[in-house]
């Protein structure tokens, strides 16, 4: 049986794919298919191609699409390839891409994999089978790298100091479970009363980011991946951090042609195109009753642009 993941936003992310019908969509992070089933139904002239990087989701989805078998394949590879992949297939022009960006519940859930400090398992974190883990990385890495990986990424304050604690600890003993990195940081940084995350949240958010490279992927899929749209085609994603948020925002803004370059520059470096035109001027946010069905869902964004009209 397949592990159960709500996906967020669907009605969102149906309401705004399902009117470039008919055409091709593609699902960038197909996890196990829940919203790639939803605009299949919602949708019968759309033909699907889904993309996930883990094996474990590309079983699951492809299970969970037998019944669209005749317009859905889904394949194993990084979101950043998806126009390599279109290409390698002859397909062009999709009406449709989706990105749903982070981590699946089955994936936070699994123990073995190594995402969660709720539950101890190995200090994995990787989405596919191959690459370095959060264990080889917190172990290898000097502390001058673990300080930029925790505050680029995970945004944490007390990054020199949780740096410094694994460096002093693995020369005891190597780190290599995710209970031995969430204990560490307890003793690190000590909860407050009434705090509403877990000490050890940005950490494992920062660990994961860099293992996967998630923002590299994002900032590699996001331009080309456009630039493949039809006219008239949408490209949507949700984020569920600001990091990623900002990486959209700022990219649509400069594919809509606008400069984003830091204000202090004396020319413009970016250079913007007249590609896009942004859809949702604020990102979209789920309703309470979907917080409330699923408190997961509450930090996710969508933020959504459409290909301009050839001249």
């Amino acid at each position: 049986m397949d592990a159960i993941h709500v996906p967020v936003l669907t009605a969102e992310v149906v309401e705004w794919l399902a009117p470039t019908a008919p055409g091709l969509v593609v699902d960038a992070t197909v996890g196990l298919g829940g919203h790639a089933a939803a605009l299949l139904d919602a949708a019968p002239s759309f033909e699907l191609l889904g993309v996930d990087r883990d094996p474990v989701a590309v079983a699951g989805a492809r299970r969970r699409l037998e019944p669209y078998a005749r317009r859905a394949s889904v394949v194993n590879a990084t979101f950043d390839r998806v126009p390599d992949l279109l290409a390698e297939r002859g397909l062009t022009g999709p009406a449709a891409v989706l990105a749903d960006l982070g981590c699946s519940s089955p994936q936070l859930d699994t123990p073995e994999r190594g995402f969660s400090f709720a539950a101890d398992g190995p200090l994995d974190m990787r989405m596919g089978p191959s690459g370095t883990t959060a264990a080889e990385l917190v172990n290898t890495a000097d502390e001058e790298d673990l300080v930029t990986v925790f505050w680029r990424y995970g945004e944490e304050r007390r990054s020199r100091a949780v740096a410094r604690a694994i460096v002093d600890a693995r020369r005891r003993r190597p780190l290599a479970t995710t209970g031995d990195l969430r204990r560490l940081v307890e003793r690190v940084i000590p909860a407050r009363r009434g705090q509403r995350i877990h000490p050890a949240t940005r950490v494992f958010q920062a660990l994961r980011i860099a293992v996967n490279d998630e923002l590299g992927q994002l900032e590699r899929f996001l331009g080309p991946t456009a630039r493949t749209l039809r006219p008239g085609g949408r490209i949507a994603v949700i984020s569920f951090h600001s990091l990623e948020d900002r990486i959209v925002k700022q990219t649509f803004a400069r594919l809509q042609g606008r400069c984003t370059c830091p204000p202090d520059f004396p020319e413009c470096r970016c250079q913007p195109e007249q590609l896009l035109r942004v859809l949702t001027r604020s990102p979209i946010r789920p309703t309470e009753d979907e917080i409330r069905a699923n408190p997961r869902s509450r930090s996710a964004r969508l933020r959504v642009a459409e290909r301009r009209e050839e001249g």
